[in-house]
């Protein structure tokens, strides 16, 4: 059995604020990803210019906390949502969710290319698909700090004990490591190896969605699944596998549509 590294979730105060790890996490994230965004909008056939590229990351931004917010409660928490509507508001309770998030990032997509880079939503799916990776990654990490969104137990020798307050004693799969490895890492060399090379409009965006869709339901086989929701289908089928079936139909979709047309070149792979 592993044994968990003694972190403490608060970073660091500043009198009576704490800044959580998780925070910094999304901090770092964008950061980093924004940096990769700037490299990448040197290329001239980027629809993005280096001086939108801090314009960009502030809309994504907006896109991942309000569509994460948005897509938790809705997703996760609906009942609770029609109990009380103006819960969707109590931000400070915390909640977010990956694929309300996803939501989020592509309206602010659409606008920011419709409205500041002169692309479609596909053209700016494309060039900002290599970069999510990196957030994905760092938060997951995150949720590993804050103990939360653990795996399930198990008797194997990789197994941890996480020792927050509430938490049983039972080892369980450190499943936010598996995400951070599969749709951090392993995810975003695969898109940066596939973005390399010109490819066709909406194959980057369809790696992507497939790749994440993929992980993220395998994963789910040995994360815990929601207390108050279980199991949503077949006695083995979580919310969270629910929600990525879509994305890996849509991610075939892409690549299918995309490979069909090779005469049109995205804009920045």
């Amino acid at each position: 059995m592993l044994k968990y590294p003694t972190i403490d979730p608060i970073a660091f105060s500043i009198g009576p604020i704490d800044i959580h790890w998780y925070g910094l996490m999304y901090l770092f994230g964008f950061l980093l990803g924004g940096y990769y965004a700037y490299k990448r909008a040197a290329r001239a056939d980027s629809p993005v210019k280096q001086s939108q590229v801090e314009d960009m990351v502030f809309w994504i931004a907006m896109g991942v906390i309000l569509g994460g917010r948005v897509g938790y409660v809705l997703f996760y928490n609906f009942d609770q949502f029609l109990d009380n509507p103006l819960w969707l508001f109590a931000v400070w309770e915390g909640g977010m969710s990956f694929h309300g998030g996803l939501l989020g990032v592509i309206l602010a997509l659409y606008l920011f290319g419709r409205f500041k880079a002169n692309a479609n939503l596909v053209q700016m799916g494309d060039f900002v698909a290599p970069m999510i990776p990196i957030g994905l990654g760092l938060g997951r990490i995150g949720n590993f700090i804050g103990q939360e969104l653990w795996g399930r137990h198990t008797d194997a020798w990789y197994g941890m004990v996480f020792p927050k307050e509430g938490a049983d004693a039972l080892a369980r799969h450190p499943s936010q490591l598996y995400q951070a490895a599969l749709e951090g890492v392993v995810l975003g060399v695969i898109l940066w190896w596939f973005s390399r090379k010109p490819r066709p409009t909406g194959a980057v965006s369809g790696v992507f969605l497939l790749g994440y869709g993929i992980f993220r339901f395998l994963v789910e086989f040995v994360r815990e699944p929601d207390a108050h929701l279980g199991f949503q289908a077949f006695d083995w089928m979580t919310r969270g596998q629910q929600l990525s079936i879509p994305m890996i139909i849509a991610g075939l979709g892409f690549i299918i549509w995309a490979y069909r047309k090779p005469q049109a070149v995205s804009q920045n792979s």
